[in-house]
């Protein structure tokens, strides 16, 4: 029997990271860190909320959704989950 694996993530070094920047269109990368910003934004709204914090929730998720869309027609891998 195997145990599962523990892998530990790694910080990716500067130069790495915009290296593999380099070989992304423009609009990919920015979908990327839109994508990455409205996840974390979805994140922060927790337990019953308001109707405006269900707007910004709402607002977020949709532009977490616009991000992903760009990110899966680039590479079906790519898109961010909340």
């Amino acid at each position: 029997m195997t145990s599962p694996s523990r892998l530990v993530p790694v910080p990716i070094p500067d130069r790495v990271a915009a290296l593999i920047g380099s070989c992304l269109p423009l609009h990919v990368l920015q979908a990327e860190v839109d994508a990455d910003c409205a996840a974390r934004e979805v994140y922060r709204f927790r337990g019953p909320l308001c109707a405006e914090d269900r707007a910004d929730r709402e607002h977020a998720l949709a532009a977490l959704a616009r991000a992903n869309k760009i990110l899966a027609k680039h590479h079906p891998k790519l898109p961010v989950t909340p």
